[in-house]
């Protein structure tokens, strides 16, 4: 007998909660955490219904006092009017995958803020009437994209208010009364709020006129506000402030002076630097790539007088037309783009190929024969889905590798550029088709050369290029043992992985690590160092936003609205972000290994097999572990 689709959704849902290998934490393990937050707050005698007898949920109910479920999962803390002191555990709290309100209104909790902003999945934090103190930091918001609610009234913060919680996207509540805030009301631009209150503090200046809406009761209990609804703004000038205006036009002047000063000494020191500068090659056509480098080649035209061979380039392929570096340096060229490791040139030689001159900055401690060496080692590797070298230039102060020019050009600006190009943004068939070539390019590079740690090392949408059918082609591999290593932790994406910030070493699934953050960037059009934050052992990453969000939001919460995705396709791309999630597991141990990764990438399809197939794909895949 057939299922009804409401049968499906039901089987559905159960099957992807009773399965949680891909899906943090588990009915006991709620519990588990939940009592360390009991443990670590005093006056917890109303939490006696807090233990182990029961789970904290069954289904949607509630078996413990305080606690909010949904579908069996711990879905909200609601501990109020308790009396409660001591500490918020938030690090266990963390650990819950599912939590979006927390609510510890109308107690006796104090101390500084207590980093509830860790919880990245939030989207309602209620500390009304409790006594926190000190200031909350102004960057302690960034990053909260579902945050909707944010009540501190009646506490005992100080400092200004962070400036951070006025770009909260889906802000709709924020209640700073009864505090102790100085400093002005930051400028919210384009917000929804509905609610709005930083009455009784001590903030000063003008309201910013996307808040005027709001009564006068919003601003009270504040002498020093002005502008609407509260009284217009005085125009104030006294002494102080036309002294202090008449030092910085006067420190503005000198700065100026000694700027064009400078200026005016450098052209007349290196006009030939200035007018060769990279500067003059963004602008399209530029007139010869010599100008970039004539500086560093002008110790190679000296040697060249003895022999023609320091200027020849190093081919690796001898079925490839030949050229010498004077021809590459006539040609004319434009600058593709410049960073800390290199700088790449589109150059059309004269009746020949167009080519692509990478010129490196960070490889200067490498010797002459391990370079060549390990340029010859990268030149035999052959397939479908790298882009080798043509060919290599190598000098103690620079290095040059000369690559074919790829039309389509890289991934990186396909996927946040396209509208600028003018062009149609990649839906969801091709993105499938980049993954599957990008997982076969590197699953051949850990073949191929298997005594590197980390194979490509450096793997970025930036490092991938497209070619007129969409296929992805692998640049910038293999370079790690080439780079300066004081210098490499700041260039090569292997080093942003969670086992370097954590413990400083990279392991042989350093790489799938880079190739989930990849799929996840492809799947959800999100450029992923938006999500890093500065310093080491940051957590805050795409992926643990991805976790945060129930799979059944995915569609509308996750997945690049520009990919065009159907009904019919939803299922097989829940399935690829869950593979892209256990590349991205943060616990070494528990990631998988790249043949894992690449045999189950390969798995996934462009459509759903049938209408049952998509309601229940994300809980065929939910022991993607178990099935293999």
């Amino acid at each position: 007998m057939a299922l009804s689709g409401w049968h499906c959704w039901i089987i559905f849902f159960f099957i992807l909660l009773t399965n949680s290998n891909i899906l943090p934490s588990s009915a006991a393990s709620d519990s588990e955490l939940l009592l360390k937050v009991k443990e670590n707050l005093e006056n917890n005698a109303g939490l006696s219904s807090w233990n182990t007898s029961n789970p904290p949920c069954t289904n949607g109910h509630a078996n413990w006092r305080g606690i909010l479920c949904y579908q069996g999962k711990v879905w909200g803390v609601k501990l109020e009017n308790m009396g409660l002191k001591g500490v918020i555990d938030v690090e266990s709290l963390k650990a819950l995958p599912y939590l979006r309100t927390l609510s510890f209104m109308n107690n006796d909790l104090e101390g500084p803020w207590p980093e509830i902003h860790r919880l990245i999945g939030l989207k309602s934090i209620y500390l009304s009437n409790n006594k926190f103190s000190g200031e909350i930091p102004f960057q302690t918001f960034q990053g909260l994209q579902w945050l909707k609610k944010i009540h501190l009234s009646n506490n005992q913060f100080t400092g200004e208010v962070p400036i951070s919680v006025a770009s909260l996207p889906r802000l709709l509540e924020l209640r700073l009364d009864g505090n102790q805030f100085t400093g002005a009301i930051p400028r919210f631009h384009r917000h929804r709020l509905r609610s709005f209150s930083v009455a009784n503090n001590q903030l000063h200046g003008q309201i910013p006129p996307s808040l005027s809406k709001f009564p006068v009761s919003s601003f009270s209990g504040n002498e020093r506000l002005c502008g609407t609804p509260l009284e217009a703004c005085k125009a104030k000038t006294s002494t102080v402030s036309i002294i202090v205006a008449v030092v910085v036009v006067c420190v503005a002047v000198i700065v100026i002076g000694a700027v064009i000063f400078i200026l005016h000494r450098r052209r007349q020191r290196s006009a030939a630097c200035i007018e060769n500068s990279e500067s003059g090659l963004s602008k399209g056509r530029a007139r010869d790539i010599s100008n970039e480098s004539r500086r560093s080649s002008s110790i190679s035209s000296n040697r060249s007088r003895r022999g023609g061979e320091h200027m020849r380039l190093s081919f690796l392929h001898d079925d490839r037309e030949r050229f010498d570096l004077q021809e590459l340096l006539r040609a004319s060229a434009e600058i593709l783009g410049s960073g800390c490791f290199s700088s790449s040139y589109k150059a059309s030689l004269l009746d020949g190929p167009t080519i692509v001159v990478k010129r490196f900055k960070q490889m200067n401690n490498v010797g002459k024969e391990e370079f060549q060496e390990h340029m010859r080692r990268i030149g035999r590797l052959s397939h479908p889905n790298l882009l080798p070298p043509v060919a290599y230039y190598y000098r103690k102060e620079e290095k040059l590798m000369v690559t074919d020019f790829v039309q389509n050009g890289s991934l990186a600006v396909r996927l946040h550029g396209h509208q600028s190009l003018g062009e149609p943004s990649l839906d969801w068939p091709i993105r499938l088709k980049i993954v599957k070539g990008i997982a076969k390019g590197l699953e051949y590079l850990y073949r191929d050369m298997p005594r590197l740690i980390a194979p490509h090392g450096n793997l970025k949408s930036s490092n991938v290029l497209l070619t007129e059918s969409f296929e992805p082609l692998l640049t910038d591999y293999g370079l790690v043992p080439v780079i300066n290593q004081e210098l490499a932790q700041d260039i090569m994406v292997i080093y942003k992985s969670p086992e370097y910030l954590q413990q400083g070493r990279i392991t042989k699934k350093t790489d799938v690590w880079c190739l989930g953050i990849l799929i996840l960037e492809i799947l959800t059009g999100k450029f992923p160092a938006n999500f890093l934050q500065q310093g080491k052992g940051s957590e805050v990453s795409l992926a643990s936003w991805v976790h945060s969000v129930v799979p059944e939001e995915w569609t509308n919460a996750v997945f690049d609205q520009e990919m065009g995705a159907t009904q019919n396709c939803e299922g097989e791309m829940g399935k690829l972000l869950k593979i892209a999630l256990c590349c991205c597991e943060g616990d070494v141990d528990k990631r998988w290994d790249l043949k894992e990764a690449v045999e189950k990438i390969q798995e996934v399809k462009q459509r759903d097999h049938d209408q049952e197939n998509f309601y229940t794909s994300y809980a065929s895949e939910a022991d993607l572990k178990s099935s293999t």
